[in-house]
C-alpha cells in the first residue's frame, strides 16, 4: 500500500491514471499530453506499475497500459480511513467544545444575581 501511495503523491502520475482509467493506451498516446520527454513518461508508467496501480499489456512492439481501478480502490479506501478517523476526533472536540459552553451558560446563571 505504502508505494501506491507514494506513487499517486506525484500529480503527473494521477494525470497518467485520469488518462488510462477507462481505456487502453500507449505509452506513446499517454506521452503526448505531457510536455516532459517519453523517457519521463516511461519512468512515471513503470513506478506505476511497480506500484500495482497501473496493468501492461504487449502488442508487438507497442506497451498498452491502462489503470487498475481494484488497486486505487484499495488505496481509497486505506485513504478514507484516516479521514473518518479524523472526521470522529473532530466531532468529539465540537460536542466537547459545545458541553464545555453550555456548562459554562449554566455556572454564569447561577451566579447570577
Amino acid at each position: 500500500m505504502e508505494h501506491a501511495v507514494k506513487a499517486i503523491a506525484e500529480p503527473r502520475r494521477r494525470e497518467i491514471l485520469r488518462l488510462i482509467w477507462s481505456r487502453e493506451l500507449p505509452a506513446g498516446h499517454i506521452a503526448s499530453h505531457f510536455a516532459v520527454t517519453r523517457p519521463a513518461i516511461s519512468q512515471h508508467l513503470r513506478v506505476l506499475k511497480e506500484a500495482g496501480l497501473v496493468s501492461e499489456r504487449r502488442d508487438g512492439t507497442r506497451r498498452l497500459y491502462r489503470a487498475r481501478p481494484e488497486t486505487v480502490a484499495e488505496v481509497r479506501r486505506f485513504l478514507e480511513a484516516f479521514w473518518d478517523e479524523s472526521l470522529v476526533r473532530l466531532k468529539h472536540a465540537a460536542e466537547a467544545e459545545e458541553h464545555r459552553k453550555r456548562h459554562h451558560r449554566r455556572a454564569r446563571r447561577r451566579d447570577a444575581p
